[in-house]
This record gives structure tokens, C-alpha cells and sequence, in this order.
């Protein structure tokens, strides 16, 4: 049977659950155990799809299609694991699944009520995530004392009841604030939430106290006595550098043994925490430092926000810089500045490379095409993701294959060159108004060509290996096999995820190769249909564009070949 950690939160949102429970899933890896998590998101959209990264963050994509909250991507970067969509769990999709079967009469005329079949649901999906896992750490989203929490919690209560308190523990994550006018700790919204919790029936079995400076004896004394708790299992957990450097100060507490004795469990191996370390040590005091400027659109909203709606993004570059001991400097520039004054493109040059993300819409489009120009021109290393490679190629069309017109149908359905379009049989599923038949979301094999940059690259991270291993698996799943399309054995084949509608319009590749751009890699779809996977210039040091989004895929320890590659290039 395996073992439940249940983390909560108290006081308020953002005090660093997702990182937390990463940071316990690692260190348990470490000791020798099989570590799944999953996230609890209390809203009632049934996924992250359709909400704003502004304000939510970024929508990660899982292997298999899943849309998620951004902590699942925070899991998968700490626990260097693809974990799936299942591992997400809304209200949505609870009270719709409860909803679907009662209309369908699954429920042989019951009166379906709140309890028990939505703690009933919540706890069968849990268990469904658990299969072949010795621990299984379970984040509820939010905060206690919000209403939404409430079904979540009651669920975690009765699994304790099933399977009994010996497989299941709780832990608080909560915040200390340390107010300005008196400059003291204060531990009384830390007792608030330990009672709010209470009111649960849930007694945390460790704190982990969060703040700006390491908690103190006397902090630590009086949560101890109104949690009725051991002061060893009062955690401080004070900012940091870099949130990977949590693990290793909770070790520091020996936090590892401190959960295994908890359960009545001892390390299966010794953990060896140097590669780790040493990772921490080069993002923490690097050997050089290089500038980025990512040439965005969501600049109006202010940078904390925007940091969050590209978390990948930043996240990827901090692995590759880790790897090469290589420190980032990020900049977001807005796009929108560089449509009006082509002179202020001249501020591009104070920086090392240039990044365009993914996005949609007309807005800042054409300073986006101005910022690739200048990256092209000037031969600074750039690097297109999604929307990135496509706007690369509308310039490379303009200004080399001499079509002027040329542009995305996204942004003008007229126009006479379309080298970005929506591909006729997805053309005929949004007439239908069916938006989402059209997207292609998820993990999709990509073959690429012999003698490229980006094959290099792949093969030097490894990342051609490690996917032939996960091909073989998809080949045995026919409910993912769409995804591979048609492969073309003894060929070089690379698995990366997807989150867009339009393509690199086919008739206009044998064009573009002829005019110098390489099409590095391409997804063989069933109907025989090549779509573009990748873009290189070889003449130029670095010049690269991926149709996917492979800061997905980054790890800690195990970078994204294209963010080493783009990052290395950078610091010549």
C-alpha cells in the first residue's frame, strides 16, 4: 500500500506549497522510494486550459494533453518525471464526473448527495494516481479556510479512515510574517491556520514555516505548543537563492528521516545530494553571466505576473545555465515598442540573445518580426518557440523569399502569402465551431534530419535515447499511438509537447529550403501530411525555432537540448 503525505496550506496563497511538496518528493526519491504527486485545484473550471496566465500563471501541458496548473510542471522539473494529466484533480471535473453519471443512471436511483460521492470521487482518483508509487504526496490548492477546500479536506479525512493514520500524514506549509513597523516574527495567523484545520479533524503531523529569516527557538517553541507537536517536526524553511536549494536545507533538519520514521520506514539507500549541490552551486555563483531579452506581449501587466505566465521559459534557462555554469540575466521587453521606431531596436543590442515566446493574437506581432530581423541580421543567437518559429519563418519569408505579403492567417486571413495556416482538415472541424479538435496538444514524435544542429544537440544531451525508450511504450498504447503518426524506422526520433492550432503551410517549404532555411525535424501525420517541427539557419551560429514547447521537458540536471544549445551560444 503505498503512503499518502497530505500538504495544505495556511495563512495565504504563493508561500511555496508547489516547491515544497517538489522538494519532499525529491528528497524521498533520494532515500530509494517511487514518488508520484498531485495537485488538487479547488476552482470550478474543469482544467487550466481556458485560464488567464496572468492571473493563474502558465498552463502547463502534460505527455498526454493534459492542460494543468503550473505546480504539476514544478513536480515534473524536481522529480525529473512526466506525470499525467490524471495527477490534476478540479472541482470541475469532480462534480461533472458525479453530474455524467447520474444522468446516465449509474446510480440506480440514489439520491446523489455531497457526501459521500464527491469525497468518494476525490478519493478514487487519488487512489487511480497511486498505482506502483510508494509515497504519494497529495497538494490542496488554496488555503484552509476557503470554502472550495472543504471537499478535498473531508476526502483526505476518510482516506485516513480506510487505510488507516499509519499510511497517511499531513503537512502544513504556512507563512510567518515579520511586519515592518515592529521588525518580530509573528506566529498567531500560523495558529489560526493549525485551528481552521483542526476544525477538519486534521492534526498536521509537521509544520514547515515559511518567512523571510529562519525561525527562531522562541517562534519555534510556541507553534509547537498550540500544534501539540514535536519542535523537530517544526520546519523552518526561510527564502532562498534559488528554490532548488530548498531540498537541501531541509535535509539539512534531517526532514528525510525525520518523514520516514513518521511512517515507521527506514532509507532504502544513502542519498547523495553532489549533483544536486553542485547544480545549486553553479545557478548560485556561476562562472559567467549572460544577458536575455525575451520579446513578449504580456509586458503591460507588470513583471511579477509575467514571470509566472513564462515560468518555463525562466526555468529552462536556469537548467541549462546550471549545466554550463552559466548565470541568466533576464530581461521581458515588450514588443509593441519595437513596431513604431525601428531605431529602438538598437536597445537589442545590450543583450547576448534573443527569445520569442509562444503566444497568439496580432498584438505585438510585428515588432516580434522586427526583433527576429534584427536577431537574424546581426547573428545573435535566437531561439523561437511556437509562435516564435512561425513569426521566424514569416520573416524569413519577407525579407529573403522576397514575399512581401507574406503572414500568419491567424493574424490576416487574406493575406496572399500564407506560410503559417490551419491545415484543411482542421479547417473543417472550426467550422463546426469544435476549437478544440484543432489543437495539437501534448507529446508528438518529431524525425529529425541527419546533419542538423538540433539532432546534434539532442544526441548531446541524450534526449534521442531517452525517447526511443518512450516511443516503444506509446507504440504499445494505442489511445496515444496518433501521436508518434507515422515513423519511419532507423530514423533519428524525438518526443516533445505541443499546445497550438496553426502550422508552417506545406506548400511553401520547398520555397524556404530553397532560400536557405533547414527544416530540422517534422511530425508525420497520419494522412501522410509533413508539419514542420523545427527551423535552423546553418550559416549562422545559432538560429533555432521549435513548433513545441521543449521548457516542458527541462529538467534540473536533464536541460532542454535547445535552451543548452541556445544558452551556450550566448555565452561565446
Amino acid at each position: 500500500m503505498p503512503k499518502y503525505i497530505i500538504i495544505a496550506g495556511g495563512v495565504m496563497s504563493g508561500v511555496g506549497k508547489g516547491v515544497t511538496t517538489a522538494s519532499i518528493g525529491k528528497i524521498l526519491q533520494e532515500h530509494g522510494y517511487k514518488v508520484t504527486a498531485i495537485k488538487i485545484d479547488p476552482y470550478l473550471n474543469y482544467d487550466a486550459g481556458t485560464l488567464r496566465p496572468t492571473e493563474h500563471g502558465e498552463v502547463w501541458v502534460t505527455d498526454d494533453g493534459g492542460e494543468i496548473d503550473q505546480d504539476l510542471g514544478t513536480y515534473e522539473r524536481f522529480l525529473n518525471m512526466d506525470i499525467p494529466k490524471r495527477n490534476n484533480l478540479t472541482t470541475g471535473q469532480i462534480y461533472k464526473t458525479i453530474i455524467d453519471r447520474e444522468r446516465q443512471g449509474e446510480y440506480l436511483g440514489q439520491t446523489v448527495q455531497f457526501i459521500p460521492h464527491i469525497p468518494d470521487e476525490i478519493k478514487r482518483r487519488i487512489k487511480e494516481a497511486s498505482n506502483h508509487f510508494d509515497f504519494v504526496l497529495v497538494e490542496v490548492g488554496g488555503t484552509i479556510g476557503d470554502y472550495e477546500n472543504i471537499p478535498f479536506l473531508f476526502a483526505a479525512k476518510s482516506l485516513e479512515r480506510e487505510i488507516g493514520k499509519q499510511n497517511l500524514s499531513y503537512v502544513l506549509v504556512t507563512y510567518l510574517p515579520i511586519p515592518s513597523h515592529i521588525e518580530e516574527m509573528k506566529t498567531k495567523p500560523t495558529q489560526q491556520a493549525i485551528r481552521l484545520l483542526s476544525e477538519s479533524g486534521i492534526f498536521p503531523d509537521f509544520i514547515i514555516c515559511r518567512a523571510k529569516k529562519p525561525l527562531d527557538v522562541v517562534r519555534k517553541k510556541k507553534i509547537e505548543t498550540y500544534a501539540n507537536i514535536v519542535s523537530e517536526h517544526v520546519i523552518s524553511e526561510p527564502d532562498i537563492e534559488t528554490v532548488y536549494q530548498i531540498p537541501l536545507d531541509l535535509e539539512k533538519e534531517g526532514f528525510g528521516e525525520k518523514i520516514l520514521n513518521e511512517f515507521g520506514m527506514k532509507s532504502k539507500k544513502k542519498p547523495n545530494w553532489q549533483e544536486w549541490r553542485n547544480l545549486v552551486e553553479n545557478i548560485m555563483n556561476p562562472d559567467k553571466t549572460i544577458k536575455i531579452a525575451i520579446v513578449g506581449k504580456y509586458i503591460d501587466i507588470g513583471d511579477y505576473n509575467l514571470a509566472d505566465s513564462y515560468l518555463s521559459i525562466n526555468q529552462a534557462l536556469v537548467h541549462a545555465g546550471a549545466s554550463l555554469s552559466t548565470g541568466i540575466e533576464i530581461t521581458w521587453l515588450d514588443s509593441k515598442k519595437f513596431e513604431q521606431d525601428r531605431k529602438s531596436l538598437n536597445a537589442l543590442k545590450d543583450y547576448d540573445g534573443i527569445i520569442v515566446p509562444g503566444g497568439f493574437g496580432a498584438s505585438g506581432v510585428e515588432g516580434k518580426i522586427n526583433s527576429i530581423n534584427f536577431a537574424r541580421i546581426s547573428k545573435m543567437p535566437y531561439l523561437g518557440l511556437c509562435y516564435g518559429l512561425q513569426l521566424a519563418v514569416i520573416e524569413f519569408a519577407r525579407n529573403v523569399c522576397n514575399l512581401k505579403d507574406a503572414h500568419t492567417t491567424e493574424v490576416n486571413p487574406k493575406t496572399s502569402a500564407p506560410v503559417i495556416d490551419v491545415q484543411p482538415s482542421q479547417k473543417e472541424i472550426l467550422e463546426k465551431h469544435m476549437f478544440g479538435g484543432t489543437m495539437r496538444l501534448g507529446a508528438y514524435a518529431a524525425i529529425l534530419k541527419e546533419k542538423t544542429k538540433v539532432l546534434k544537440l539532442y544526441e548531446e544531451v541524450g534526449r534521442v535515447k531517452e525517447d526511443e525508450k518512450r516511443i516503444s511504450e506509446l507504440e504499445k498504447d494505442k489511445s496515444q499511438y496518433f501521436r508518434l503518426g507515422i515513423i519511419e524506422k532507423g530514423k533519428k526520433i524525438v518526443l516533445e509537447r505541443h499546445r497550438h492550432r496553426y502550422e508552417v503551410n506545406p506548400k511553401f517549404v520547398d520555397l524556404l529550403e530553397k532560400n536557405g532555411m533547414v527544416f530540422s525535424g517534422y511530425y508525420n501525420r497520419a494522412d501522410k501530411t509533413k508539419l514542420m517541427e523545427y527551423i535552423e539557419l546553418p550559416k549562422l551560429d545559432f538560429f533555432c525555432g521549435t513548433q513545441a514547447h521543449p521548457e516542458f521537458k527541462s529538467r534540473l540536471g536533464n536541460p532542454s537540448p535547445l535552451f543548452y544549445g541556445f544558452v551556450r551560444a550566448c555565452g561565446k
